[in-house]
């Protein structure tokens, strides 16, 4: 399991397939994690475990598709996590998407629809699947990756900034749970947000050498931020907004 921070834990990530979820991936096996991965689209998941596998020396790096849309589905994972490796303890929710419009009025409720099921849906049943388990945790966390723009929405952006507001809430108020599971010694385990303006990512930066991406966090960044939330006691991290771009 390796000799770093994070060694014997181990660690979900939905959405592992996409290039923060390669870099999230990497990282958290790089310290020492145990890393099961899950993504709608097997072909980038396997390239993405693949990698991380690889990159971190033969670390535990595993993945399978699971319909996080479908909360049946989403629990078995949730179950299965734990009977093959005898833990669960964190889940780094990486499901992303985007939608927008020129004007507030040319929105399209199409795009709510759409967001509200890869945003928000698959925080509630990542959330409800994984409770349990990460409070059976003596590190549990659930972490988040959130936009600035759910604080600051712009008028194009009502949907995408509605669906990640609400994924927010949701997310504080599984810190609110863990609160009270611990008592008056406080919580165990935790539930963060990390708050991004945008991500950019080595692809992005080759295809636009001229851009400057004022404010985007890089995905090794990200990853770095996020094998982080295990280094604060839970306390500290519970229910916190965690920027990594300047506050709106």
């Amino acid at each position: 399991m390796g000799n770093g921070a994070l060694s014997g834990a181990v660690i979900a990530v939905a959405g592992a397939g996409g290039p923060a979820g390669r870099a999230a991936l990497l990282r958290l096996a790089e310290a020492g994690a145990v890393v099961v991965g899950a993504d709608n689209d097997p072909e980038r998941l396997a390239e993405a475990v693949d990698a991380a596998r690889y990159g971190a020396g033969g670390a535990t790096v595993t993945g399978e598709p699971v319909d996080l849309l479908d909360l049946n589905s989403t629990r078995d994972w949730a179950r299965r996590v734990e009977k093959d490796f005898g833990r669960i303890d964190g889940v780094v929710h990486l499901v992303g998407g985007w939608r927008g419009s020129e004007t507030f009025i040319k929105t399209s409720l199409d795009d709510w629809d759409f967001l509200e099921l890869l945003l928000v849906k698959t925080v509630q049943h990542t959330s409800l699947a994984f409770f349990e388990g990460l409070q059976r945790s003596e590190i549990g966390r659930y972490v988040l990756i959130s936009a600035a723009g759910a604080s600051n929405p712009s008028a194009g952006n009502a949907a995408y900034a509605a669906a990640k507001a609400a994924a927010e809430a949701w997310t504080l108020a599984l810190a609110d749970a863990f609160r009270k599971a611990g008592g008056a010694a406080g919580p165990t385990s935790a539930a963060a947000i990390l708050v991004v303006k945008a991500l950019v990512h080595e692809a992005m930066r080759a295809d636009r050498p001229n851009a400057k991406f004022a404010g985007f966090t890089d995905v090794k960044d990200l990853a770095e931020a996020i094998a982080g939330v295990w280094e604060k006691p839970a306390p500290e991290v519970n229910g916190q907004r965690l920027w990594l771009t300047e506050k709106p």
